[in-house]
């Protein structure tokens, strides 16, 4: 029975170290949190569970494991769409609960880069491009060497500062 975040984080260790899928992950999460009687973490783990099958047969195959992370991110996003959206609304009752959420799916993907590693990841994707590069194609080249590396909106102030500051040199 997990008790509480460190034992969750030691439990996400131990499955680094084996070749399973991220469905048979959340698959046996759920077992554990219906044992523990974990609501939430339960709920989340079943609409997770859920938008993988629901793409799987949209798909009409198995997902592969990037694929399955690309659920989960969209699921993630999902949260953070409603987090802003209820906290416009002055909800916070209801953005605590996407926030939550958010957590126990996030310790599903990989770590995100971000701050001096992004920066530096970003100069070197675009190192190729002219001095005179246009804002799309430094996103274009950004994007593709970094989409499963980090967050879209950080990807995109760090091309933002990356430009400025080729643009003041």
């Amino acid at each position: 029975m997990i008790r509480d975040e460190t034992d969750r984080a030691r439990k996400n260790e131990h499955w680094k170290g084996t070749a399973t899928s991220t469905i048979d992950r959340l698959n046996a999460d759920l077992k554990e949190a219906m044992k523990a009687r974990d609501a939430e973490r339960t709920g989340t783990l079943r609409m997770a569970i859920s938008a993988m099958k629901y793409r799987t047969i949209e798909r009409n195959a198995q997902l592969s494991d990037d694929e399955q992370l690309d659920v989960l991110r969209k699921q993630v996003k999902q949260r953070n769409d409603s987090i802003e959206e209820y906290t416009k609304a002055g909800r916070a009752d209801l953005a605590d609960k996407e926030q939550r959420e958010r957590t126990i799916l996030e310790a599903y993907l990989p770590a995100r880069m971000t701050g001096d590693a992004l920066r530096a990841a970003v100069r070197g994707a675009l190192g190729s491009l002219g001095a005179d590069a246009k804002f799309g194609d430094a996103m274009k080249a950004a994007m593709s060497a970094l989409k499963d590396q980090a967050d879209g909106k950080a990807i995109q102030e760090a091309v933002k500062a990356e430009m400025a500051a080729r643009g003041a040199s």
